[in-house]
């Protein structure tokens, strides 16, 4: 289905159906990447000057990239998320969330709750990820608080008090990562080497500490969230019977951290017989495509290995999908693996809330009790 929408005053034409939705993400010359980080929010002049006073800028690098500079970007990006790197992580993370878990364990034993997005899930991604791209030892507090600063600023619907503590705070986190790309190993070595400018070396950098880690541990909250009320799938997991892959799968079907994204037509054209006048913001509503009944047998369902669970559009599609899709999957593999009897053996007292946002959904908690 497309129908037009508003959001903060902006019309946008929203598309739901999942053949539609790949439809755009996967026609690069009609629909162009160009708003994917604009804010949903028009800054006012205050933010903007907040901004400008850290040199803030975002040049087209990854998801806004249209241009003839992004397959080269994405490939380096990509050469530092290796299927092979990713999968030499594996045993290590396993250990981190063992420990972990019987530190939990222990805590539940007394009667007490726990937070498993703190205390679990939320700084897992990062650390995985300062491994394979070689970050600075920025403290992992401040890249989170970054992060979701950087989510609300560019994507929630916001007062301009707000935007200017949010600019702040985004924009001192740039300068330090500026600091990093003229200096940095890993990643931002190969950037430079290849002959990037500074500009792009921090765009590189901001995006992947907001997509490349921010996203998945919301996703391991989503998807322990929902674990905990599927008895069967955690039995399942528990005597080997239900592959985490398929469990993984289906949550990313069911439960994405992204549910939408933008795309603007650069032409008059048509999709699903609406006219789209170029210019349009288009929005792909990701989590409704997973749940088209023209592609998956039991839409609302949690059922893993069902036809059509690995269809979901979770990481995108086409010359923009997300490169860091191995990655979510194999802490999320390893995640569920793991945590499944200590899932096993709670509930949730005190699910997740969530801000309104047009495309991130930033779970804020997950308390439990035995």
């Amino acid at each position: 289905m497309v129908r037009v929408a508003d959001h903060v005053g902006v019309a946008h034409l929203l598309v739901t159906r999942h053949a539609l939705v790949r439809e755009v993400l996967t026609d690069t010359a009609t629909y162009r990447p160009d708003n994917a980080l604009d804010a949903v929010t028009p800054m006012p002049v205050a933010a903007l000057r907040v901004l400008a006073a850290h040199r803030f800028r975002l040049p087209p690098t990854l998801a806004n990239n249209g241009g003839a500079s992004h397959p080269a970007i994405r490939a380096l990006v990509a050469d530092a998320l290796h299927p092979t790197r990713v999968a030499a992580q594996r045993d290590w993370l396993a250990g981190l969330i063992r420990q972990r878990i019987a530190d939990l364990d222990a805590t539940l034993d007394t009667g007490a709750p726990v937070d498993l997005h703190a205390a679990l899930a939320a700084d897992l991604p990062l650390l995985v990820l300062a491994r394979l791209v070689d970050l600075p030892d920025t403290p992992v507090a401040a890249v989170k608080e970054f992060a979701r600063a950087a989510l609300e600023l560019f994507w929630a619907p916001l007062d301009a008090d707000r935007q200017r503590v949010l600019a702040a705070e985004v924009g001192r986190f740039h300068r330090l990562l500026r600091e990093f790309a003229a200096t940095g190993d890993g990643l931002a070595g190969s950037l430079r080497a290849a002959g990037h400018p500074p500009d792009v070396v921090v765009g590189a950098l901001f995006f992947l500490l907001v997509a490349g880690q921010e996203t998945t541990s919301q996703f391991l909250t989503l998807l322990m969230h929902r674990l905990v009320g599927e008895p069967a799938v955690l039995a399942g997991l528990r005597d080997g019977s239900v592959p985490a892959g398929d469990v993984v799968e289906e949550g990313l079907r069911l439960e994405p951290p992204i549910v939408t994204w933008r795309r603007v037509a650069a032409v008059d054209t048509t999709l699903g017989g609406t006219p789209v006048p170029a210019g349009t913001s288009v929005v792909l509503w990701l989590a409704r495509a997973g749940r088209d009944p023209a592609v998956v047998s039991s839409p609302a369902e949690f059922r893993p290995g069902q036809r059509g669970s690995r269809r979901h559009l979770a990481f995108g599609a086409g010359a923009h999908r997300c490169l860091g899709d191995q990655l979510a999957r194999m802490e999320a593999t390893t995640l569920v693996t793991e945590a499944a009897p200590l899932l096993a053996r709670v509930r949730v007292v005190r699910p997740p809330r969530y801000p309104d946002n047009l495309t991130f959904r930033m779970p804020d908690a997950l308390i439990v009790r035995r």
